[in-house]
């Protein structure tokens, strides 16, 4: 699975006019699903994304995690992090196909609920319209 997780201060993802999620402080994360991709690797993703302590403490060191500052995830569907850019014209047969990668999408958003965290998200596969106020920036990108 890749991620891109971004910190954020506001984030929200729109469908046909119609804002669908949105979270104030937290993450916006990213979700690709690839080929091999299994419940104990979305499992690991989870566990890593929902304990990353990239929010500033009182010393100003990024220390803190997302239970720490009350924040929240808003999870979107990205199959296009697993384009093969070899060309000018990405393909993208490299992602996982529905079949696997919504079961997994929906995994690792329930991983993170019982964790206890508030999780918004779009919807697999529809065109979306994401919206982020990054804060820092700080953006990190998992591969697993």
């Amino acid at each position: 699975m890749r991620a891109v997780v971004t910190r954020v201060s506001s984030a929200s993802v729109t469908i046909d006019g119609t804002v669908e999620g949105e979270i104030g402080r937290g993450y916006l994360v990213l979700l690709g699903v690839g080929p091999e991709d299994t419940e104990a690797v979305c499992d690991k993703l989870a566990e890593k994304i929902c304990n990353l302590r990239v929010f500033e403490d009182e010393n100003g060191k990024m220390n803190r995690n997302l239970e720490q500052v009350g924040g929240a995830l808003l999870v979107v569907s990205q199959f296009t992090l697993y384009a093969d850019t070899s060309s000018r014209r990405p393909g993208f047969s490299g992602a996982a196909k529905p079949d696997l990668a919504i079961p997994l999408y929906e995994r690792f958003m329930q991983q993170c609920r019982e964790r206890g965290f508030r999780v918004e998200h779009g919807q697999f596969g529809a065109d979306m319209q994401v919206a982020s106020v990054n804060d820092g920036p700080v953006t990190i990108l998992y591969e697993i």
